[in-house]
């Protein structure tokens, strides 16, 4: 049974979009979303589904904002060229991800190997304020974001 969406007051159009009221006041405020001049309808829930769609693949509100104003279907080279920025984001995260995680398991290793009463080779890394950062042959030192990194989930709640 498919759903009359058609005249929806903004609760309801936000039922049907899967979002809040308060997400839809946002994309308004945004301009991701025209104010309404007439009920909301199937073009502002397919709007907002597409919104909610670009977010998951990673766009930031800005950038879902200039893909909405490139949609006429003309501006693919457009698109492209910011689907390549974002691209070049991802790749640039995932290198500094790979680089944590080499840190950390370095760090685990040597946690896992002390023996006696030696100090945590992590907190003595956190307490000295030795960088950490591994070098394009895979030695590492203690960089202080790395560092921050390391205590925000030490301190995170079991």
């Amino acid at each position: 049974m498919k759903h009359n969406l058609e005249n929806l007051t903004i609760g309801n159009f936000a039922k049907a979009a899967g979002v809040n009221v308060e997400t839809i006041q946002l994309y308004q405020r945004k301009e991701l979303l025209p104010e309404p001049d007439k009920p909301y309808g199937e073009a502002d829930v397919t709007r907002v589904r597409f919104v909610k769609s670009a977010q998951r693949r990673g766009f930031i509100l800005d950038e879902i904002a200039e893909l909405l104003r490139l949609d006429d279907g003309t501006h693919c080279e457009e698109a492209g060229s910011l689907a390549e920025h974002m691209l070049k984001d991802v790749r640039e995260n995932m290198a500094d991800l790979t680089r944590m995680e080499a840190v950390l398991s370095e760090l685990v290793c040597a946690c896992h190997a002390r023996k006696g009463n030696v100090s945590c080779p992590l907190i003595a890394s956190l307490q000295d304020g030795t960088k950490l950062t591994v070098s394009a042959r895979g030695e590492s030192r203690v960089d202080y974001a790395l560092a921050c990194f390391i205590f925000r989930i030490l301190r995170q709640p079991q």
